[in-house]
């Protein structure tokens, strides 16, 4: 697996949805807090209530839908919608520091950790690297994943698997229709 960088939190934090298994890795605020403590973004002592595990899976398939722009340019205005607002609702702003910019969120401890989030898709997308996280292109699955091709080309999560089913199905529909 390449590196990713500080991407690889954004990657983790949207497979928190398996869409092909319809499993949902944040149920509640207990599992959105150990999330965001196994990824960083909440203190030990820091815990996120009911309403941040609305607003976390809210911000969840907003950036989904957003990184499906990353390789079919379909426009996701009401996805780069969605974090807009979440980052007016967290507050999220610059920071300038002597080392650098660096962004800081407002709120409870699960808003400063899901600005954190969004911090690392603005800094992302402000160094170019945003464009290579997308989300496979199977309907069934859309898990996210990190496109470390050359050409920044991939389209699935996994050639082994998504990419082999649809080419098997792009292969039975021709053997169909020269049938």
């Amino acid at each position: 697996m390449p590196v990713e960088g500080p991407l690889w939190v954004v990657r983790e934090f949207v497979n928190t949805y398996d869409v092909e298994k319809d499993v949902e890795a944040l149920p509640d605020a207990a599992d959105l807090t150990a999330w965001l403590r196994y990824a960083g973004l909440l203190g030990a002592t820091e815990t996120a209530a009911y309403a941040d595990v609305r607003h976390a899976r809210t911000l969840r398939e907003g950036i989904r839908e957003l990184l499906t722009a990353n390789h079919d340019g379909t426009p996701a205005a009401t996805a780069a919608a969605i974090l807009d607002a979440e980052t007016r609702r967290v507050r999220l702003r610059p920071h300038f520091t002597p080392t650098g910019l660096q962004y800081a969120a407002d709120g409870t401890s699960a808003d400063r950790a899901l600005g954190g989030l969004l911090a690392v898709i603005a800094q992302a997308m402000a160094d170019g690297t945003w464009q290579r996280l997308k989300v496979c292109s199977n309907d069934t699955c859309r898990w996210a994943f990190y496109d470390a091709s050359r050409s920044g080309a991939g389209r699935w999560c996994s050639m082994a698997v998504c990419g082999n089913r649809r080419k098997a199905q792009t292969y039975r529909a021709r053997r169909r229709e020269s049938a």
